[in-house]
Formats: C-alpha cells, sequence, structure tokens
C-alpha cells in the first residue's frame, strides 16, 4: 500500500511550476519569510486535502472488501482525468519560456509580481489544489484495510513527497542559502524548457498505471 501511494505521490510532486515560483520568492527582498509563507500555504492545503480525501473515501465505506466494484471503478476515473489533462496540456502546445507577456499576463506572474508573505501564502494554497496523481495516492491509503496507525504514517509520506517541491529548497535555502538559489536558478533555466514535458508524462504514467490498475480491478469483480 506505502509503495503504490509513495509512487502516484511522486507523480503528484512534479510541479515545474512550484519550483519556479520559490525561486522567485527566495529571490524577494524578504526571501525567508516569503518562502516559508509559500510552504505553510502548500503544506496547509496539501495536509486538508488529504485529510478530506481520506475521510470522504473512507466514509463511502470504499475500503470495504463488499465495494471492489466501485474502488477500482475510481481509480479509473482517476486515470482517465489524469490522461485528459495531458491531452489538453499537449493540444496547447509549449510556450515561449520566460516570455514577458507570459510572466505579466499569467497567473503566476501575478501571484509572483510583488512578492509578499501573504501573496506567497495565497499562492502556495492555489498551485497545491489535489491534481489527480495526488488523489491517487490518498485513495490508495483510504481504500486500503490498513490499521489506523499504518494509515496515518502512509498519509505522513505522501504528504511530505507531495511538497517536497517547496519544502525541500527552504531548507536548502536555510542551511545554505546562496548556493540553493544559485542551483535553483539553474534548475529553473532548464525547467521553463522541458517543464511542460514533464508534467505531461507525469500525467501519462500515473494514467496509464491507474486505467491499467482500475481495470483490472473491475473485470475481476
Amino acid at each position: 500500500m506505502i509503495a503504490q501511494a509513495t509512487g502516484f505521490a511522486i507523480l503528484a510532486a512534479l510541479s515545474p511550476t512550484a519550483l519556479l515560483v520559490m525561486t522567485v520568492f527566495l529571490g524577494s527582498e524578504r526571501p525567508r519569510e516569503t518562502a516559508l509563507a509559500y510552504v505553510a500555504g502548500a503544506m496547509i492545503m496539501t495536509v486538508l486535502m488529504a485529510v478530506t480525501v481520506l475521510l470522504v473515501l473512507r466514509g463511502l465505506n470504499l475500503n470495504q472488501p463488499r465495494e471492489h466494484s466501485p474502488r477500482y471503478g475510481l481509480r479509473l476515473g482517476l486515470g482517465v482525468i489524469a490522461l485528459a489533462t495531458a491531452v489538453v496540456l499537449l493540444r496547447r502546445g509549449v510556450p515561449q519560456p520566460g516570455g514577458p507577456e507570459q510572466q505579466k499576463h499569467g497567473l503566476i506572474g501575478r501571484l509572483t509580481a510583488r512578492p509578499r508573505p501573504g501573496v506567497a501564502f495565497a499562492a502556495g494554497l492555489i498551485l497545491f489544489l489535489p491534481s489527480a496523481t495526488f488523489v491517487a495516492a490518498v485513495q490508495v491509503i483510504a481504500t486500503s484495510d490498513a490499521s489506523k496507525g499504518a494509515t496515518a504514517v502512509a498519509l505522513i509520506i505522501v504528504v511530505a513527497i507531495s511538497a517536497l517541491i517547496v519544502w525541500a529548497p527552504l531548507i536548502g535555502y536555510l542551511a545554505r542559502p546562496d548556493d540553493t538559489v544559485r542551483l535553483l536558478r539553474q534548475a529553473n533555466g532548464w525547467l521553463r524548457v522541458h517543464g511542460r514535458t514533464i508534467t505531461v508524462y507525469g500525467l501519462l504514467i500515473g494514467g496509464i498505471a491507474l486505467i491499467i490498475n482500475g481495470a483490472l480491478g473491475v473485470a475481476s469483480s
């Protein structure tokens, strides 16, 4: 259960946009406060959504053996959503990285135009709204028959991995600020070119895995 949930959490953590935003905040006038507010928003949203999805699915008794078909039907549906999202991203094409109009008019451009702790907190909440792969990670836990202790440990692991892209750079910055900022800027140069590709492949892998798992489960019911 933990291994499968961890795999989906890793796919959920593939967020080039979240890392780009962290780089902007760490280069602001108040880098520590702004980045910490960003991480706080991201963690609050991640924890809130993880607990909500867990409680909803457990409330529907999808962890019970008799709910075999609905459980795998949910996974199949999440896989379709992930694949549909990947197709939408592919059809939009690849924008010119770092273009001034993109930075000025996009949502991320507006969130990072004037980096402040309050804005950073809101950015964390918005950027860490749950994706299909994140919901898939939590549903693996929610639909298992694991004990309360094992469920709590698995949920903590999923939350930590899903938000890794923001809390790890913050820890790095607090330990070695100059080196961390330099590495992030170098990484972001590459991510501006390949970030969409990474996101699409993550959605494709997660979607295909969920569709296969869901379809096999439904067929065996």
